[in-house]
This record gives C-alpha cells, sequence and structure tokens, in this order.
C-alpha cells in the first residue's frame, strides 16, 4: 500500500470512528460533488461526507483538522460562482440532508432551521399562519438556506425587502477548529462586533452554518403586480429611475428584454407581449389604499415615459403566470443553447441603458446574443451568454466577454457582485474594487477565524503569489 493509500485509509477510518455514517469514496459518486452551477472549474474531493446532523459536520471537520484537508461546505449545489468546487483530494461536506424546520416561533416572528431546508420550503410551512421568508433567489425551488446564507442571496422581491442578511437573526457556526459558537439571537440587538452579519457571504471561508434563526414576514394584505412593456429599452430604463425617485419603493421592479421575452414566451406562454423591446414587472403591496395609489402612481410614470401597454394582473392566476415567466428564464434558454454564463453585478440605475449597451456590443464582438433579465429596481444585472461547449472556441469566447462585462460595469461605478457571491469566479478580479490593503485586511480576518486554512479555501479572496504566501510563513 503506498502512503497515499494509506493515509485514505486512515482518513476514512477517523470519519467512522468519529461515528459519521455516510463517506462517499468511489469516483462515480464523488463526481457529482466535484462542482456546481458555474461552468468554470471542477475538481475532484478525495471524500464526500453525507452529514446527518450538525454532530457530524463537527465531527467532520476534526477530522479534517487532524489530517490538514481542505474542506468545502455543500448544499444543492445550485450556486453559479464556484463557491461549492471544492479543493482537489479535498473533502465535501455534504449539508442536503439536515433539512428540518427545527422551531417555528410566531409570537418573535422567526424560525430556527437547518442549512439544506429549500428556500421554498419554509414559506410553505408558515403560510397557514399568514407568514412568509421573504428573499426570494430565482432557485428559490432548488436552492437553500445555507447556501442563500453562504452568498447573501437576493430575488425579485429584495427591492423593498432586504436581501439574505435582512432577514438572518442568528446563526450556530461550526468553526475550522471544529469549535461550535451560535452567533446573534432573538434578541432584537447584540453588542459587540456583528459576527453574524459577517457570516453572511462569507461564503463557507470562516466555517459552516448548521442552524439558522430567520425572520419571518408578515403576508402583506394586498397586492398589485404590474405588467408593463415599452418599444424602447432607454424609455424602461428611464422608468425605473423615475418610479424609485418618485418615492415609490416596490417590492419588486424587475425588466426583461426582447430576446429574453422572445424565448420566453415560446417556453412557457407567460403572456408576454410578442413586439415590446423591454418589459417591467412592478409589483407594490401593503395596506389596501397604500397599493392602489402606488399602482396608480407607477402606470402614471410608466405611461410619461412612452409605455406601450401598462397591465395589471387581473386575479392571482395571472400574477403567478408573470412570475412564472420571469423564473423560468434560465431554463428556457436550453431552447436556445445547452450552455450559459450567467453574469451577476449592480450598477447604478442611472447608468442602466449605457451598460446594456456596451453589454451588447461586446456579446456580439465575440459572436453572441446576450439576454437580460434583471432586479432594474437596484440595478442588478444578469446579462446570460448562451453557448453550445461542444462548439470549437465558444466557451473560451463566452469567458473573454464576460470578463470584458464586467471591467465595463466596474467602470460605471458598479460592483462585482449582487447575490451570486465571488466564489472562484471573481475571485481574481477583487482587485478591480478592493485597494491591496482592503485586501490585506480580508486575508487577516479569514486567518482570525480559520489560522490552517482549511475552510473552503481558494474562494472569495484572490489567491497571494507564492513568494508572498512563503514570507508570511
Amino acid at each position: 500500500m503506498t502512503v497515499q493509500a494509506r493515509q485514505r485509509a486512515a482518513v476514512l477510518e477517523a470519519f467512522r470512528a468519529a461515528g459519521i455514517r455516510r463517506v462517499l469514496t468511489d469516483p462515480v459518486e464523488v463526481a457529482i460533488f466535484a462542482k456546481d452551477a458555474c461552468p468554470l472549474d471542477q475538481a475532484m474531493p478525495a471524500f464526500v461526507v453525507v452529514a446527518e446532523s450538525a454532530d457530524d459536520v463537527v465531527a467532520a471537520v476534526r477530522v479534517c483538522n487532524r489530517f490538514g484537508l481542505p474542506f468545502t461546505p455543500r448544499a444543492a449545489g445550485t450556486g453559479i460562482s464556484g463557491g461549492a468546487v471544492p479543493v482537489e483530494g479535498g473533502v465535501v461536506i455534504s449539508l442536503a440532508k439536515l433539512n428540518r424546520i427545527l422551531e417555528v416561533d410566531l409570537e418573535n416572528r422567526c424560525a430556527w432551521v437547518e442549512p439544506g431546508l429549500v428556500n421554498l420550503h419554509l414559506s410553505e410551512h408558515v403560510r397557514p399562519y399568514g407568514l412568509h421568508y421573504a428573499p426570494d433567489p430565482s432557485s428559490y425551488m432548488v436552492s437553500t438556506i445555507g447556501g442563500n446564507v453562504a452568498e447573501n442571496a437576493g430575488g425579485p422581491h429584495c427591492l423593498a425587502y432586504g436581501v439574505t442578511t435582512n432577514h438572518v437573526l442568528g446563526l450556530e457556526l461550526v468553526l475550522p477548529t471544529g469549535e461550535v459558537i451560535t452567533l446573534g439571537g432573538k434578541a432584537a440587538e447584540y453588542p459587540g462586533f456583528d459576527l453574524r452579519g459577517l457570516v453572511v457571504g462569507s461564503e463557507g471561508t470562516l466555517g459552516i452554518v448548521t442552524k439558522v434563526l430567520v425572520k419571518l414576514t408578515p403576508n402583506p394584505p394586498e397586492l398589485r403586480t404590474l405588467l408593463i412593456s415599452f418599444k424602447s429599452l432607454a424609455d424602461a430604463a428611464a422608468a425605473v429611475s423615475a418610479i424609485i425617485a418618485a418615492g415609490v419603493i416596490p417590492v419588486a421592479l424587475e425588466m426583461m428584454d426582447r430576446p429574453c421575452l422572445e424565448v420566453i414566451e415560446e417556453y412557457v406562454h407567460a403572456g408576454y407581449p410578442a413586439d415590446a423591446e423591454a418589459v417591467l414587472i412592478v409589483e407594490v403591496d401593503g395596506l389596501p389604499g397604500k397599493v392602489a395609489a402606488e399602482a396608480e402612481q407607477v402606470a402614471a410614470i410608466a405611461r410619461a415615459h412612452n409605455a406601450a401597454e401598462v397591465r395589471l394582473a387581473a386575479d392571482p392566476e395571472q400574477r403567478a403566470r408573470l412570475w412564472f415567466g420571469r423564473r423560468a428564464a434560465f431554463g428556457a434558454i436550453a431552447k436556445l443553447k445547452p450552455n450559459y454564463y450567467l453574469h451577476d453585478f449592480v450598477v447604478p440605475r442611472t447608468r442602466l441603458v449605457e451598460v446594456l449597451t456596451q453589454i451588447r456590443a461586446i456579446c456580439e464582438k465575440y459572436g453572441f446574443t446576450p439576454l437580460n433579465v434583471f432586479h432594474a429596481g437596484d440595478g442588478n444585472l444578469h446579462p446570460l451568454i448562451v453557448y453550445d461547449y461542444a462548439e470549437p472556441g465558444a466557451y473560451e469566447r463566452a469567458l473573454r466577454a464576460g470578463e470584458e462585462i464586467i471591467r465595463v460595469c466596474i467602470a460605471a461605478g458598479g460592483t462585482l457582485s449582487g447575490e451570486h457571491g465571488i466564489g472562484i469566479e471573481k475571485r481574481d478580479l477583487m482587485p478591480l474594487v478592493f485597494s491591496p490593503a482592503d485586501l490585506a485586511a480580508m486575508r487577516r480576518l479569514k486567518q482570525a477565524f480559520d489560522p490552517a486554512n482549511l475552510a473552503n479555501p481558494d474562494k472569495l479572496l484572490p489567491l497571494e503569489p507564492a513568494a508572498s504566501r512563503e514570507a508570511a510563513d
């Protein structure tokens, strides 16, 4: 038996001795965990620990510490920035079976849940009590609370309600050393540093979250959904800025362009206008009088910006159909090409038309037609580049186009990510937005939590040159 084989056998025995029942090592089974939904990279882990409890997570992390093995937490694997791509030869700790709702506190409107719980399942569970969980990423039917916490996920309805960090009250965190701490809780405020807020969006680099205390939001007494079409993308973008400038903050303010509308309509027949260059889906909620007034105000602003049609969803079925089309966008594009590269960044609302124009020019230069579906209210763009990996050079061209698009957005005053995280996708572009001093401070923070650099390494922060690492050692 080789040294490597003896070590693998020792690690496997250590996992079993720690009481972990399921550890995958078969290459076929392990290959499933080699990548997430990001098209950029994959790596084969040596072990996949299928955790069945928080105790399993603690035990797995302690074994990883003992043997110096890097570990990557994973739930549904729906992330698209490479945050769940493991280190070659490392360990994946699967949280998919930690999917329980542990407590619902109706009086305090909160719930303790496990990280593998699917986002939608939480809202379905508390719907009879007139409550829901507000963050609703487009993947909410399959993505998990733990993954949402790792990436600080948003969603269409986060314009007014806020992203994940605004709805997480507390966390149970397994530190990279195997210690367990609780951050935050049901009280309104806690003294000291906001470590809860620090962990949300840290992409598993500071430890593994095993419980989440989430805020539950009352269902609104009334809501109205408008579909507004425009003959010009510029008019649609101007209407977005005007709505916000007028003091109306819809719960959702989404935009889709013509190429995206065409493929969605062919796929699900959502009732979108065939001749529009762009549409907005605008949703307002609250007390009946407020909702009626805001819906009328939004309609008036849209007409003042040359809206071709303003349509109000007549009933819940029509509303559901409009939203189903919006959420089906990423599935619909499979009718065009088998692969896509989805971006995520934020630009000032006033620069939307300028940036969208440049995105189209970049894509056309590389032989692509972009599809745009995005959270217009906060300038969170999601351009889609569709391609066929089997076509020679298509993947490489998509990557080059993607990096140019990111640089255009940063130049326009934007930032690298709105809700999908940095992962490995944008890790090496962090210096575009952060100074060397900023990045050094982030590295010191990571080292404080994870001195051995075992927790999801090589994510989020740019890799340091070998010489720098040796000097630091």
